[in-house]
């Protein structure tokens, strides 16, 4: 089939959605309701649906007051089970597939339950909604005429009691219907490369005389995808590689520190379109060129509640659904999937930056932090003022990560950051200052632990060496695909880790 006349097919064919999108847009409570209704009753003959009468549950008052909040060390044990083959434990239909992402305290790796249908109407259709909001936007794009360029997992799936495991984005790359596989590159073979360094050699062999119009993957390891690309091809922008490429769909990290260097390395002025997809389903995605929020979706087969991060673990603890939520507050996000996670605390923060229709910024993750001071650092307030002090001197960085240095006696401690730049500031005296001001700037606890270096001193900045990230990385095999560096840490364990890598 002439791409040409694919573009017009699929552009046509996505764009028959919008209404859907405009309905729970305008209807936000009802969608949410019938979602949580329709679970109940997909569940109710379930160990789990059994356990807690799914079926005499009729509104959210009894759904939260009888099944209590969980998170994966609760939750496991039921996973467990559906590992080794049991069937009907938390969902109705049969569970094969096992997101592996980063561990908690008691395993290496976390295995998340992710159903054929959260594979239909969760993922590829999030997948989808981001081609047709960004097909709606740009009326004139040509995306379908030429290939999307993916950057997936480099973990292996592998097998064991028929069960499937692996990065979600190896999982969705193994199950891409035939139209996906059409317009991606490199195929699948490729993508599923285990080996960081082989990967990147093939999909640069294999994509290069492609006509890529889009690129899809989390924007450190694209930059090392693309930086390798420029050298192998001798070319000095990207945009002379793939002349026709107009869009960046990215997510799995802040976009902020890199988007100067990805501004660098294109001469044309492409488009770039952010996504919240998690091992735990498809949240919210870009609706609008240039914007920072992303819209909830709202009928993917996810139930959303939330609980104010300031009481999180304290007795004015409480849990909301989405009516309940406020613009500009820090919330911990609470699902129940149609894989069967119930009332599940996936980790992540959000702020709600519209609630007509509603809208999120991802502010941070509940262990991504630093308060070793009483300071309440979260990622959102680094990142902020990182990507201020970068845009002041023109620099980029390529990773890095912050901890706190605790001080004995009558020092003060402060907070150690290890940078690696593309290119290190002259005056990393001035860097400093100026980025530990801007902190103190997004930040008013922060400020106030600074007030005369009483509680806090200035911030201590480490450079990096070059591949000092990447190296370490190598070393925990955790090259490529989902695998992302901590950006704060509440303790020093991380950073001390990487210190040794000098």
């Amino acid at each position: 089939m002439p791409f040409s006349f694919l573009n017009t097919v699929m552009s046509w064919f996505l764009k028959k959605r919008i209404h859907q999108i405009e309905l729970f847009m305008k209807y936000p409570i009802e969608v949410q309701n019938e979602t949580l209704i329709n679970l109940l009753n997909s569940a109710k003959n379930t160990e789990f649906g059994k356990k807690y009468d799914f079926k005499s549950i009729n509104n959210y008052d009894d759904f939260s007051n009888r099944i209590p909040i969980t998170n994966y060390e609760k939750f496991y044990h039921f996973i467990e089970r559906s590992i080794k083959g049991e069937q009907n434990i938390f969902w109705n239909a049969p569970i094969k597939w096992f997101a592996q992402s980063s561990g908690t305290t008691n395993s290496i790796s976390k295995f998340i339950p992710v159903s054929s249908e959260t594979l239909d109407k969760c993922h590829f259709q999030g997948g989808k909604d981001a081609l047709c909001l960004y097909i709606n936007n740009n009326t004139n794009s040509n995306l379908f005429s030429g290939k999307s360029l993916r950057l997936g997992g480099s973990r292996k799936l592998y097998e064991n009691n028929n069960n499937y495991f692996g990065d979600l984005s190896a999982i969705l790359i193994d199950n891409l219907p035939i139209w996906a596989e059409m317009i991606s590159t490199p195929n699948n073979q490729i993508s599923l490369i285990d080996k960081w360094d082989e990967k990147i050699n093939a999909v640069i062999k294999n994509t290069i005389n492609e006509d890529v119009t889009s690129l899809a993957g989390v924007p450190s390891w694209m930059l090392t995808l693309l930086n390798n690309v420029l050298y192998e091809t001798k070319k000095t922008n990207i945009s002379e590689v793939w002349p026709n490429l107009e869009v960046y769909f990215h997510g799995g990290v802040n976009f902020s520190p890199y988007r100067q260097e990805f501004k660098e390395i294109f001469s044309n002025n492409i488009n770039y379109y952010e996504t919240y997809n998690a091992s735990e389903g498809f949240f919210a995605l870009q609706d609008s060129n240039d914007s920072n929020e992303l819209l909830l979706m709202l009928d993917y087969g996810i139930f959303y509640e939330f609980i104010e991060m300031n009481y999180y673990g304290t007795t004015d603890e409480k849990i909301i659904n989405l009516s309940q939520v406020e613009t500009g507050v820090n919330y911990i996000m609470i699902i129940s999937t149609n894989s069967g996670l119930w009332r599940y605390k996936i980790g992540d923060t959000v702020k709600f930056t519209s609630t007509f229709p509603y809208r999120i910024k991802i502010s941070g993750r509940t262990k991504n932090f630093i308060n070793a001071f009483g300071e309440e650092l979260i990622i959102e307030n680094a990142e902020t003022a990182l990507e201020k002090t970068l845009l002041a001197y023109e620099l980029n960085v390529v990773e890095y990560t912050a901890a706190p240095f605790f001080m004995k006696g009558k020092n003060s401690g402060f907070h150690q950051w290890l940078i690696e730049f593309k290119t290190p500031p002259k005056d990393l005296n001035k860097f400093k200052k100026d980025l530990d001001i801007n902190i103190q700037n997004t930040n008013t606890d922060y400020k106030a632990k600074r007030f005369k270096n009483i509680t806090m001193s200035e911030i201590e900045i480490i450079v990096a060496r070059k591949n000092q990230f990447y190296d370490w990385l190598k070393e925990k095999k955790k090259l490529g695909g989902q695998n992302k560096i901590p950006r704060l840490c509440n303790n020093r364990k991380l950073i001390e880790e990487l210190l040794t890598y000098c």
